[in-house]
């Protein structure tokens, strides 16, 4: 069977491969041809027709900015799929670019699936209309996605999440601690660890409010956990504090409390077992907070709330605004927003958090939960080959 996946990022192009790795299991013969990274080519055998690279725009002025390269994107996207007619088009992520291709896919007349899924149920709820006509499934990787795709006529199938793996993974070829600690020549004290973010814009708004909340732990020892595309002279101009690149699970699991950036990183610090603060700084402005509030169709912004939480309208608008902002009560982790992610305000949270006592072990018994609903009896990446495959031959 022929297949034509679409990974605009990183964190695609390493999700894609995992697909990929196990397709290839099931229909060895597969025909694969894709736009994404380094990842994927070396699961296929051959460079990508585009690398995410040269994909990865974000936002309208960015976008706008590279609208030449963009446009040369779309073109050499549609005119391999014409050419090469594949029985499923898989998208991975990265909806800007990828729910375009998915109409043209569609007027091929190609199977379309879609690997995790745009976000709509927190914005650009109108995008729906894109999903019904045009991808034939989607494939989940959050638990509560199937009731609200499915309420709104989108076949969905939750799969497993490959956060859970990843973790999991990282955690069993764990060094002891005293090797950790000698790897990165740090001393034998709690770790309280700085998770600001992989993207430049993030790190400069929150590093250096978790950074003023880290001075007030002088009894700690505070890493900050680095990304490893950030140049390390971001990170100086920023912080003090010792800085770890490309090893964040291996931190956040030997850490006694974490402030985190929301995004994918809240999941793993969960699933890591390392109780956690939630900060997203972006602008301080009280209007801006206000505003990301109205724009959101969702009570909380970080993946382990979003996960033990039912997620849909009523819910929002019934829960306390105070408790969105502080997370004092219907959250397993504090969230500190915009105007609300001072110093002062993460401290507070933070403070309940380090020591034994109810909000910790609240909070852990909240990452118990998680994981029993985001479990599955195989990987994520396993179930989406042999549900792309069966979906297929069906044809």
């Amino acid at each position: 069977m022929k297949y034509f996946f679409s990974a605009g990022e990183a964190s695609g192009d390493l999700h894609a491969a995992q697909v990929i790795r196990n397709l290839l299991l099931v229909d060895p013969n597969a025909d694969i041809e894709f736009l994404g990274g380094d990842e994927m080519a070396s699961e296929v055998g051959h460079e990508p027709l585009i690398h995410y690279k040269r994909m990865a725009f974000m936002g309208f002025i960015d976008v706008a900015r590279h609208l030449p390269q963009v446009l040369e994107n779309f073109r050499i996207a549609e005119a391999a799929i014409e050419e090469m007619r594949p029985d499923a088009v898989v998208l991975v992520d990265y909806p800007g670019f990828n729910l375009k291709i998915a109409k043209f896919a569609k007027k091929m007349g190609c199977k379309v699936f879609y690997y995790i899924a745009p976000k709509l149920w927190a914005w650009k709820e109108y995008r729906i209309k894109q999903l019904r006509k045009y991808v034939d499934e989607i494939y989940s990787i959050l638990p509560f996605e199937p009731a609200w795709f499915g309420e709104r006529g989108v076949k969905v199938e939750y799969v497993g999440n490959p956060s859970v793996e990843e973790v999991e993974k990282a955690i069993a070829e764990l060094p002891s601690r005293k090797e950790f600690l000698a790897r990165y020549g740090l001393e034998d004290r709690p770790i309280l660890a700085l998770v600001p973010g992989s993207r430049v814009g993030e790190i400069k708004a929150n590093l250096p409010v978790m950074d003023a909340v880290a001075h007030r732990y002088p009894e700690m020892q505070t890493v900050v956990a680095g990304a490893p595309s950030i140049d390390s002279s971001l990170y100086a101009s920023l912080t003090s504090y010792p800085v770890i690149s490309a090893a964040t699970l291996e931190l956040m699991a030997q850490s006694r409390a974490a402030l985190v950036t929301s995004g994918t990183a809240s999941l793993e610090c969960a699933l890591a077992g390392c109780p956690q603060v939630v900060c997203y700084r972006a602008v301080g402005w009280k209007w801006a907070h206000d505003l990301f509030l109205h724009i959101l169709k969702i009570p909380y912004c970080s993946l382990p709330n979003l996960v033990g939480g039912k997620i849909d309208r009523k819910t929002r608008d019934e829960v306390n605004r105070e408790a969105i902002r502080t997370g004092v009560r219907g959250c397993i982790v504090p969230e500190m927003l915009v105007h609300n992610c001072t110093p002062d305000n993460v401290d507070a949270q933070l403070s309940q958090l380090i020591p034994d006592g109810n909000a910790r072990k609240a909070q852990l018994d909240g990452y118990g939960r998680v994981k029993a609903l985001l479990h599955t009896d195989s990987p994520a990446a396993a179930n989406v080959a042999q549900s792309l495959f069966n979906s297929v031959n069906k044809l």
